[in-house]
């Protein structure tokens, strides 16, 4: 089956080298387009989609024409200043459904 990464770390997808790839420059976690915009959601899908069609050669990278609404969030990407928002990690084990949770304790996984 052929896949393709879609991303917007660039470093990573270059470092991964997957079989396909369509680059997003958009700040991380909107990889599949900005929040709440429909159209713009659509254009990253349909773009991305080109690439089983344009990329013929391993871990070739599409790099998509999608623009940002401004450019600020790059210089605050790569600043050294500021807090970290990032909240600590839940190492809590998640489970969907109560029934996965008894599953895994009858596993004896917890």
């Amino acid at each position: 089956m052929p896949t393709l990464c879609l991303g917007s770390a660039r470093d990573i997808i270059d470092a991964g080298r997957p079989p396909r790839a369509a680059f997003l420059d958009y700040p991380l976690g909107h990889s599949a387009g900005k929040p709440f915009d429909t159209a713009d959601q659509l254009s990253v899908v349909k773009a991305a989609l080109e690439g089983f069609n344009s990329l013929t050669e391993p871990a070739q990278v599409l790099t998509l024409s999608n623009r940002w609404y401004d450019d600020e969030w790059i210089e605050e990407a790569g600043s050294s200043q500021g807090g970290d928002t990032r909240q600590a990690r839940d190492e809590t084990p998640q489970f969907q459904l109560p029934a996965d949770r008894d599953a895994a304790v009858a596993a004896g996984a917890l």
